[in-house]
């Protein structure tokens, strides 16, 4: 769950958009489609995914009780929904009232396929940095005990975050920096420790302009993202964002990189199997 401000006009850099003729393979990471925002065309959203050539979408919570409105959408789409688990950092100060770590667990149990979304966020400080950093250290706690990856949202929290990414690391917890945007250092951290990085719609906007940090990332761990309905890629900026735009994304990191937004697509859905422990393609 992101809040930038609007950033309206024209990509900054020559980039090839994909097309409704580019179907490119891709896994949406980080999508929040239990938002009420998809309530009414749900269905139809997820078509124009497949159409688009999503083969997954991995459906994000911000609380347990938007976990559990996660799974069911994951429960209705099996094979190409998946839901995640936890508690974000805007909500750490309900982290008592919201979970206790025995419910965090039993929806993994029952097949949630990360921890989070959670982090830290000093940019709202919508919770005290102390409970937000003690609900951050909890459930990287509970990723290193169930085995499950940790999804991290981080806002102006970069030297807190690159200690508490670090130590965890340390102790074999695998996650992903969602929505990246910098800075470098905080990214390096991150690699260093093993952990993947995603970008999202924010790359297409105007302001954007640091191809440096999407070249930084290493093939095999990068992931794309919508994080809809939040962020939507320039053209459609300021509409409702949805998975099947991230096709926009995955050309604009490709112009960066020099690579064809076919095989950068390819493989970031590849590496989003790998993190998250998806199925094959196929099912297999």
């Amino acid at each position: 769950m992101s809040r930038f401000p609007a950033l309206v006009g024209r990509a900054a850099g020559p980039w090839r958009r994909a097309d409704a003729a580019t179907r490119v393979e891709f896994i949406d990471s980080h999508a929040h489609l239990a938002d009420p925002a998809f309530a009414a065309d749900a269905d139809d959203v997820i078509g124009r995914a497949r159409a688009t050539g999503a083969a997954a979408v991995v459906c994000i919570a911000t609380t347990p009780d938007d976990a559990d409105a996660a799974a069911s959408l994951a429960a209705n789409y099996p094979g190409f929904i998946y839901s995640t688990v936890g508690v974000h950092p805007h909500e750490a100060h309900a982290f008592d009232s919201l979970s206790d770590p025995g419910r965090i667990r039993d929806r993994l149990s029952a097949g949630a396929v990360a921890v989070g979304e959670c982090g830290l966020d000093y940019h709202y400080d919508n919770s005290a940095r102390p409970q937000q950093r003690r609900a951050f250290a909890e459930q990287l706690a509970l990723a290193r005990e169930t085995g499950k990856p940790v999804v991290v949202h981080t806002r102006e929290a970069v030297g807190d975050t690159a200690a508490m990414v670090r130590e965890a690391g340390t102790a074999g917890v695998r996650g992903v920096l969602h929505c990246f945007t910098g800075p470098r250092e905080l990214g390096e951290t991150a690699l260093a420790a093993g952990w993947y990085i995603s970008f999202s719609g924010i790359v297409t906007f105007p302001k954007f302009r640091d191809d440096d940090l999407l070249r930084m990332v290493p093939e095999d761990r990068l992931l794309v993202e919508s994080d809809s309905p939040y962020l939507a890629p320039v053209p459609n900026r300021g509409k409702r964002n949805e998975p099947a735009w991230v096709t926009l994304t995955v050309a604009r990191i490709a112009a960066a990189r020099g690579a064809e937004a076919e095989s950068l697509g390819r493989a970031t859905a590849n590496n989003a199997r790998v993190f998250f422990s998806l199925a094959p393609p196929g099912g297999g």
